[in-house]
């Protein structure tokens, strides 16, 4: 785990970082979420990259520190959805509570590179090149799969209507 936590605590850390923008919060749930993967190595199964389930757990530990701390809004894409719709209408569509539960629901239901792609990009405001390093792939292959998940996402909103 040692070696685990030398190649990717870095890597967490920036992930973190763009999601508080706070240096202390950053740090204190790096730590958390190393200390959860120690605890929870046993349950990894490989469907993803080690960096990607590291990735997930720290968003977990975001979640947790939001809810329990009430510092910071709830997490929405509002302030990021510009990355992923640029259609008037959708940004519109999207503004009620239930609408964004839906929003991700939507999401989740993307295969599973896609939906790593969107969230990397719209919640941990990566490069397409930082996303590629992280799942394994290039920097066109993450824009690609970034740019189709999008227009999927605003195939199934526009079949709402």
């Amino acid at each position: 785990m040692e070696e685990i936590y030398k190649k990717y605590s870095r890597l967490v850390y920036h992930y973190l970082y763009k999601l508080s923008n706070d240096v202390e919060i950053s740090e204190e749930l790096t730590q958390d979420t190393f200390y959860d993967a120690i605890k929870g190595i046993n349950n990894f199964r490989s469907e993803c990259s080690i960096n990607v389930w590291l990735c997930q757990i720290a968003k977990n530990k975001w979640k947790d520190y939001i809810l329990k701390n009430k510092k910071y809004k709830s997490i929405s894409f509002d302030d990021n959805l510009d990355y992923l719709i640029f259609n008037e209408d959708f940004e519109e569509k999207i503004l009620s509570r239930e609408d964004l539960i839906d929003f991700y629901t939507k999401i989740h239901n993307l295969d599973v590179n896609t939906r790593e792609v969107i969230y990397l990009k719209v919640k941990g405001d990566f490069t397409f090149k930082e996303i590629g390093k992280i799942l394994g792939k290039n920097e066109q292959w993450a824009r690609t799969t970034f740019y189709r998940g999008k227009l999927k996402l605003k195939e199934d909103f526009n079949n709402e209507k």
